[in-house]
């Protein structure tokens, strides 16, 4: 057969890219889900009560789940099929969501968004791999990746202005029912557009490699949550260590398995492990940088959740078209040197929101945010990389591997710069003196807790309190920005110097090169 031939066979057809539409659904629906909740934040804690670090919990909770459980259900979705374990996950989705919308305190509100972190978890893999497994052409692959991504991001913006009118005609459970549908559809489409594809010579899921994730992951996560509350003390500094002592054992015992949930061998491929780190960095100070913009347009200019949603869409359609015009950008000039141009275009941005003010902000802080988006579309094409490094019977695991480097570090993103961001707050608050203690201790909780208790307060007084929450929060913004413009900067070295050997390709290259199928995957009927 001649390589021409070989291609073609290789190539998606209009099935493929309807499937690609179908595999949207779930993507759209986690980030519409994450968007959501950065708006409905403020009114679910003053209903259900939740201070400072139970709301920390609702946010990152769901991520560190998602993280925990990724690498688990890359393999099993290997195992017992990626289609199949995508539609479980999006059943169970469904109904931890309806269990959401009606918790009653904060206590309900984390264990369900738990829970759906572990369904989302059993999703993710599988639409990164499904899409690995259906798109064999590397350019249609890079396409389909940034088509995928541009869904993701389009989600979070899609998510803040329906979310926005939700908020302003319903109670704030109802945007946890948003997803319902749309998993409805997916469990209605999916059976019959998508493929099904399984690694029949995969072993067993290693349970105990199960167990050492999650205790490397949570201990940590509950040190820094612990750090943000009440600062360093024994307790989050053992917890941090406890963590760290696990990861070490959840990483040598990869590294004896045959089947291993978490293949470590990869990183030892440049092309794997630079993007990786990227993809993993970048996402953790968008994570925690996202916060900060949502609460800043709600908590300091007073806007409405729909009004903040709509602020938020030119960042979100500047990072929909850097995502797509990303894979045409790579073949031209080089995968390393895109996503090191991002990189600087993004520090760039997180340079002008160190000078957003608490009064009058909105115009820098949302043209800071769009330049970050435009220089965060190269995200997609560090995906490709990670996916397409790795052998073809390893794409569950490696695109496990991509969403655990996102997810962990949006999550580590949220709890890291807001510790930061809560301890900057409660430094540079000044409490008016004729505040009762325990208004001025809710106060100090962060900036929802001091918008909530000034509308119980004497005109003048609650003024002055919300005059200091703002510029206190602002300084936080301003810290954490600036703490973004030196990682940035740090990224674009990185992906300089350890990517510098990904050269364009060659367009004649591209119609040579032999795509083989899958040969350890076996692709079911539909």
């Amino acid at each position: 057969m001649s390589h021409t031939a070989t291609l073609a066979g290789t190539r998606a057809g209009r099935r493929e890219w309807v499937a690609l539409a179908v595999l949207a659904l779930p993507t759209l629906l986690l980030s519409i889900d994450l968007s959501v909740l950065f708006l409905a934040l403020p009114r679910l804690s003053a209903d259900l009560h939740a201070g400072s670090t139970q709301q920390l919990w609702i946010m990152d909770i769901y991520g560190f789940m998602i993280a925990g459980f990724l690498v688990t259900m890359g393999g099993l979705g290997d195992r017992i099929g990626r289609r199949r374990l995508l539609l479980i996950g999006a059943s169970a989705f469904s109904l931890a969501s309806v269990v959401a919308a009606y918790s009653v305190n904060a206590e309900m509100l984390i264990i369900t968004r738990a829970l759906m972190g572990v369904a989302g978890a059993s999703q993710m893999p599988s639409v990164l791999a499904l899409i690995s497994n259906i798109f064999k052409d590397p350019k249609q692959r890079g396409i389909a990746v940034a088509a995928w991504m541009s869904c993701f991001v389009g989600g979070t913006a899609i998510g803040p202005v329906v979310g926005g009118v939700m908020l302003q005609n319903f109670w704030w459970g109802s945007v946890f029912l948003l997803g319902v549908p749309v998993m409805a559809l997916l469990l209605v489409l999916g059976p019959v557009l998508l493929p099904e594809f399984r690694d029949p010579s995969g072993g067993r899921i290693d349970l105990t490699s199960v167990a050492l994730s999650l205790a490397a992951i949570l201990p940590v996560v509950y040190g820094l949550k612990e750090v943000a509350k009440s600062g360093l003390g024994t307790a989050p500094v053992v917890a941090i260590a406890f963590g760290a002592m696990f990861c070490v054992l959840f990483a040598r015992r990869q590294a004896t398995l045959t089947n291993p949930l978490f293949d470590i061998r990869l990183f030892a491929n440049r092309s794997f492990s630079a993007p990786f780190v990227v993809f993993m960095i970048g996402g953790a100070i968008m994570g925690g940088i996202y916060l900060f913009v949502t609460q800043y347009l709600q908590m300091v200019e007073g806007f409405s959740p729909l009004r903040a949603g709509l602020w938020l869409l030119p960042s979100s359609l500047a990072m929909i078209t850097s995502s797509m015009l990303t894979p045409g950008l790579a073949r031209r000039f080089g995968p390393g040197n895109v996503i090191a141009a991002g990189m600087a275009l993004s520090a760039f941005g997180f340079l002008l929101l160190t000078l957003v003010d608490s009064t009058g902000g909105t115009l820098p802080l949302v043209a800071g945010f769009v330049i970050v988006g435009l220089g965060s579309g190269p995200y997609s094409l560090c995906t490709d990389l990670v996916v397409g490094a790795a052998p073809p019977e390893k794409a569950g695991s490696a695109a496990s591997i991509a969403e655990t480097s996102a997810e962990l570090g949006i999550a580590l993103g949220l709890a890291s710069l807001g510790s930061v961001g809560t301890a900057i707050y409660r430094d540079h608050l000044v409490v008016p003196h004729t505040v009762p203690a325990d208004v001025a201790a809710a106060a100090r909780e962060g900036i929802t807790g001091a918008v909530s208790v000034a509308g119980h307060l004497p005109e003048a007084v609650g003024a002055d309190l919300l005059d200091s929450a703002r510029v206190a929060f602002t300084s936080g913004l301003n810290a954490a920005a600036i703490f973004g413009t030196v990682v940035f900067a740090g990224l674009t070295v990185v992906a300089t110097v350890l990517l510098r050997h990904l050269r364009p390709a060659a367009p004649e290259a591209e119609a040579d090169a032999e795509i083989t199928p899958e040969t350890t995957a076996e692709p079911c009927a539909v």
